[in-house]
């Protein structure tokens, strides 16, 4: 894992002065790769790399790097997990250059000279973000991997159009825009994350997943007037899918699994393989561990192909009801694994929050970053990566609103507007205490239910069909109607088309919007800028080009079963672990941060949500933001998802203004 920046100019410049900012540019990102760096500049363009070595840890791993026949120059971030299939590919076809070591990088260029960019990354299995220079054709191209795993930004500053693995080394670059974007302030009130192809600032952009921009002839456009989607160009630059979420869904439904046998058995050797061929490092490696399903398996396959225990991660918390260690550790010992155990004071879990608008390096609201980076501290001690369970829920069908979210729309989607208006009131009339103790006598693991059940009534009042409510459930705040100024509702990427094949599928909808937005945006964000802040590379293998693939393939009852979710991986999973020491109400990765605004971080938050603070930039909407800050006070409602995202902006914007 690395970070990478750089710049392509039109404007004049010395190379002593391009250096220099790309000097400082490079020097931010010092906590995504510590252990070196470089850079190489030419004629209007810089890249630099800070290296985390990994895979081949001496000089021949070194970038940015050169292509064997001297034509590209790239500076490369993230893991090509197939890289020796590749070289046994270009040894096949002849095109096997002298090889100067074994970095994947180096396999990666070899198979651009040979194959072609778009190709190579179609049959390369990783995560990567990467900036390829072609020096015969002076062009420029920025690519990123197929779901988002690692970010890139990109953008305009003056005459140079910047880009970089972090917004913090765009900002180095003199000319940068610092102001804030509204309609990327709209969104993440919404989601608590910018989605992309947004970032916070004007003119500045993520590149969507398995994309690749492209400049020609070194020739720089002035900025486009919105965000550039895939598929469009702008003068000499233009964005293209070298990979298709959309295209995967299609020809996975065209070629279902037919049988749940077939399915078990497909599921458990393509993750097997994922997990095996993750594995591979130069450095100490272990994975993380809560004790779930998704985590447990990815343990489980780990050690049943390792020579020796496996080292695992957990952190736990002295407030019992937010501890789930004891749960890990209990499949930490049925696994036989090397298992670390974290106990993390309350006070130690708050220190971690004035770190946050660094760490993030944009607004980002999502309280479980707080733990998510406490256990990459962890594992850091440690290994220098570690595997984690992420993305089980996506493309296996693990969250609540998969399963009550298509439920309710079907009971109530043919009312009239008004009677599900008036159903919507009839349950916000319900006091959430009251609703919490239905929930408890009711069962089934649904935590909070109170306040979902008054979510659920806010989008009964506005919602007219399930794109809606799907949209209701994954928001927070309305924030098109709390940012001041803002000229029209944002589009964003949930209102691109859904595939064909999922027409007539609620769920698959619901995973496909999900996989395409809070995926990349939130989880694996999090979890990235978690493990960067301490220089320790994550690995998800059910990310795996082969699983996600055989993911699309799995007909919605193979994944949804008697009302609980990812039935394939129980199932399989249940091959290793005994039933009993997994099954339990899901919980999340949370900690008592709404108890936390009501105590020890009330004065902090005070003062960022004060009416003076909130009104200093004509941003915001004070009134709505105080009124639910009132009510938080109060306990008559638990607005901690609300706050927090609001809480996160100003302490960012704190930082950065």
């Amino acid at each position: 894992m690395c970070g990478l920046s750089g710049f392509l100019s039109s404007g004049p410049a010395s190379r002593e002065a391009m250096q220099a900012t790309l000097g400082c540019m490079i020097e931010s990102l010092h906590h995504r790769g510590p252990d070196a760096s470089g850079f190489w500049i030419d004629e209007g363009i810089a890249l630099g790399h800070r290296r985390l070595s990994i895979l081949d840890l001496s000089e021949a791993g070194a970038q940015p790097m050169h292509s064997a026949c001297g034509q590209f120059v790239i500076a490369f971030n993230g893991e090509i997990y197939n890289h020796l299939d590749l070289r046994r590919d270009l040894a096949t076809a002849g095109a096997a250059p002298d090889w100067r070591g074994h970095s994947d990088t180096e396999t990666l260029l070899a198979g651009i000279a040979q194959w072609g960019l778009d190709e190579t990354l179609r049959r390369a299995a990783g995560m990567f973000a990467l900036a390829l220079w072609d020096r015969r054709e002076r062009r420029l191209s920025l690519a990123r991997d197929r779901i988002g795993e690692k970010p890139l930004y990109w953008g305009w500053a003056g005459r140079a159009l910047v880009f970089g693995s972090e917004l913090k080394a765009l900002r180095q670059y003199p000319e940068f825009p610092r102001d804030i974007c509204r309609q990327a302030l709209a969104l993440y009130l919404s989601f608590a994350y910018v989605p992309a192809p947004r970032s916070i600032h004007p003119g500045v952009y993520k590149l969507e997943p398995g994309c690749i921009l492209t400049v020609e002839d070194g020739a720089l456009p002035a900025p486009p007037a919105r965000p550039l989607r895939p598929g469009e160009s702008h003068g000499t630059l233009s964005i293209r899918r070298y990979w298709s979420l959309n295209g995967m869904i299609e020809a996975g439904h065209q070629n279902p699994v037919m049988s749940d046998a077939e399915a078990l058995t497909e599921v458990e050797t393509t993750l097997r393989a994922a997990v095996g061929r993750q594995m591979l490092a130069d450095v100490p490696l272990g994975a993380f561990l809560s004790g779930g399903i998704d985590s447990s398996l990815i343990v489980a396959l780990m050690q049943e192909q390792s020579d020796r225990a496996v080292q695992t991660f957990t952190v736990g918390f002295e407030n019992p009801a937010f501890d789930e260690s004891p749960h890990a550790a209990a499949v930490a010992r049925h696994l036989g694994t090397d298992h670390s155990t974290l106990i993390v004071t309350e006070s130690e879990a708050r220190a971690v929050i004035p770190h946050l608008p660094d760490l993030y390096d944009e607004p980002f609201g999502d309280s479980s970053q707080i733990p998510t980076h406490l256990v990459c501290r962890a594992a850091r001690a440690r290994v220098t990566v570690a595997l984690s369970g992420d993305a089980g829920d996506e493309i296996f069908g693990g969250y609540n609103r998969y399963f009550w979210g298509p439920r309710i729309w079907n009971r109530l989607h043919w009312m009239p507007v008004k009677v599900r208006q008036a159903i919507g009131s009839a349950v916000a009339s319900v006091p959430v205490p009251v609703w919490d103790k239905i929930g408890a006598l009711a069962g089934g693991g649904v935590s909070r239910p109170g306040d979902k059940a008054h979510k659920l009534a806010e989008g009964l009042r506005e919602v007219g069909t399930l794109h809606d409510l799907y949209r209701s459930l994954v928001s927070a705040w309305p924030g098109e109607r709390l940012v001041l100024g803002l000229d029209g509702a944002p589009g964003n990427i949930l209102d691109d088309p859904l595939p064909g094949a999922l027409m007539d599928d609620p769920v698959g909808r619901m995973m496909a919007q999900d996989m395409r937005s809070y995926l990349p945006d939130d989880i694996l964000c999090k979890v990235d800028r978690a493990a960067m802040g301490v220089s320790l590379e994550t690995r998800v293998p059910f990310l795996d080009p082969e699983v996600l693939a055989l993911s699309a393939r799995l007909p919605a009852h193979m994944k949804i079963r008697d009302g609980q979710g990812k039935w394939a991986l129980r199932q399989m999973l249940y091959r290793h672990v005994p039933r009993a020491l997994i099954e339990r109400p899901k919980t999340g990765f949370s900690i008592p941060v709404g108890d936390w605004l009501r105590g020890p971080l009330r004065e902090w938050a005070e003062n960022l949500l004060s009416p003076s603070a909130l009104a200093r930039d004509g941003l915001l909407d004070p009134a709505p933001i105080r009124q639910a800050w009132v009510e938080h006070l109060s306990g008559r409602r638990d607005w901690t998802h609300r706050l927090w995202i609001i809480l996160m902006f100003m302490a960012w914007r704190e930082r950065t203004a």
